[in-house]
């Protein structure tokens, strides 16, 4: 019988889904899974769609069903809170005294909204409970004002404008997505909000908001990794915590996972912190694999989806905002795949209303390949084609 213990601070996916791995790996010790929460483990992309909207139920949002955890001999310590970690004597402290002994520590305690000050009475979406209040105040007939257009202000907008609220959105830069996208395809998605009647306010601070008399105000600006736990126990951060591409922190046989963690990212060759759920699905699963001492170097390539309206997409890879966009379909018509490009390769690539085609992307991320802009904006040869050639060139 294995006597080692494992303990996972943060119980969202990446830190369910590393539990859930050490069990299909074999591991017979402990696992010790905590979560400040009093919820079970459940991912947040249907937060601000579908739940929100109140078109699924609660359990639809968990990771694993009922009984998960007590069938695969998972201690779940609910609406416990990690208070400290002492790297020296390999022990962790709750905040109501209880003291647990590891083998191996796993942190994904993920990240929590940015908060805005000079908006009193502001509301966030991060939780279940923020989901359920936020369903039972947005209705039609109200208005909704909210700040910040990135990816969660944006599904909120079309959320509540599907909810039947009156939606304004105030953004700082000129258009939604700016510092993801670029101007371009930003526009294009401030563009898609304006059809459904959304009232868009570019180069608009919070001052905008006088004057609105807005019913509710959400504010989205965006989310900061939960480094407290581990600034305290004297890990290196730095936008996170900082990792290597095994998932390693600066302590031994201390890990970070999900949004909070910085890694090295040896195809990028940079360290990347990816605060989306694939990210979060893959890379807890990673972690738990590291742990068990088995050769981890995750570089999957950055994926992650947004459904708005009937407008949806899929993004791979990671871009600058200055970075040449090569456009190969209708724009117009909302169906497209945009490429985002730097001396002469794609380093990311987002189709909108185009299935099927992440595999394609991905490959000509990966080769690294020089590709002809044109070929790549002609739809008179297939995707696939073009990723292999290019992955063939690169070999």
């Amino acid at each position: 019988m294995d006597d080692r213990t494992f303990v996972i601070v943060g119980a969202g996916l990446a830190g369910a889904k590393a539990a859930e791995t050490l069990r299909e790996e074999g591991f017979e010790g402990r696992v010790v899974l905590i979560g400040d929460e009093d919820e079970q483990p459940y991912e947040r992309p249907p937060l601000s769609k579908e739940y929100m909207r109140g078109e699924s139920e609660r359990e639809k949002t968990h990771v694993h069903g009922d009984g998960f955890y007590d069938e695969h001999k998972i201690e779940f310590l609910r609406g416990e809170r990690a208070k400290s970690i002492d790297t020296n004597a390999s022990t962790l402290t709750l905040d109501g005294g209880r003291t647990e002994n590891y083998d191996s520590l796993l942190i994904a305690t993920g990240a929590e909204p940015r908060r805005l000050d000079a908006v009193e009475g502001g509301v966030y979406l991060r939780s279940l409970r923020d989901a359920d209040a936020l369903r039972e105040q947005i209705g039609s007939g109200k208005h909704v004002a909210i700040v910040g257009a990135g990816w969660i202000g944006s599904e909120i907008a079309a959320s509540a404008r599907q909810m039947g609220a009156d939606v304004t959105l105030i953004e700082m830069a000129e258009v939604p997505l700016e510092r993801v996208l670029g101007r371009k395809l930003g526009a294009f998605y401030r563009d898609v909000h304006v059809s459904q009647g959304v009232n868009f306010l570019g180069n608009s601070g919070i001052d905008a908001l006088e004057g609105l008399g807005a019913d509710l105000v959400l504010v989205g600006i965006g989310v900061a990794p939960r480094i407290e736990l581990a600034e305290l126990a004297g890990l290196e951060v730095d936008n996170g915590i900082k990792v290597d591409a095994a998932l390693r922190t600066s302590a031994p046989n201390v890990f970070a996972a999900g949004d909070v963690a910085n890694a090295w990212h040896p195809l990028l060759e940079r360290q990347v912190r990816v605060e989306h759920w694939a990210n979060a699905l893959n890379q807890g699963p990673a972690a738990a694999r590291s742990m068990l001492g088995q050769d981890v170097s995750y570089d999957r390539v950055p994926y992650f989806f947004s459904d708005q309206y009937d407008v949806g997409m899929e993004y791979s890879g990671l871009a600058d905002a200055n970075d040449e966009v090569v456009i190969r379909g209708d724009l117009d018509g909302r169906e497209f795949i945009a490429f985002w490009m730097r001396d002469g390769r794609v380093q990311a690539g987002m189709n909108v209303n185009v299935w099927d085609v992440t595999d394609p992307i991905q490959a000509l991320i990966r080769s690294k390949a020089t590709v002809d802009p044109q070929r790549l904006a002609s739809t008179d040869e297939s995707l696939e084609q073009i990723a292999e050639d290019a992955v063939a060139h690169a070999a």
